[in-house]
């Protein structure tokens, strides 16, 4: 059989996370917000691995934002960042869901 691969892509994903014991969040948050790239064939793809990889870390994922590929952020005028632009290439290189940044929420 004669299979092509499909071409992977990073995806810029915003993910929501809950509390759930062990998950490593500080004690008095609520839950977080974890942006993060991942690697995929497609977004849904790339959401899937996404919430894969934070549930066997322990996290709970209640909500997944997706903010598309390194050339549709730029098509949307994002600015990039030179170390933005490296995470994302290790995510393609390592074909891996990165974890670039963690914003705990905290009650008021």
């Amino acid at each position: 059989m004669n299979e092509q691969k499909r071409k992977q892509s990073v995806y810029t994903l915003l993910v929501e996370v809950g509390r759930k014991a062990g998950d490593g969040l500080p004690d008095t948050a609520t839950g977080a917000a974890l942006m993060c790239y991942a690697s995929g064939v497609d977004e849904a793809e790339a959401v899937r691995e996404t919430v894969a990889i934070l549930k066997q870390a322990d996290m709970a994922p209640l909500d997944v934002s997706g903010y598309g590929t390194l050339e549709e952020r730029l098509a949307e005028g994002h600015d990039i960042s030179d170390d933005e632009r490296d995470l994302m290439q290790r995510a393609a290189d390592e074909n891996a869901v990165i974890v670039a940044q963690m914003t705990p929420f905290y009650q008021d």
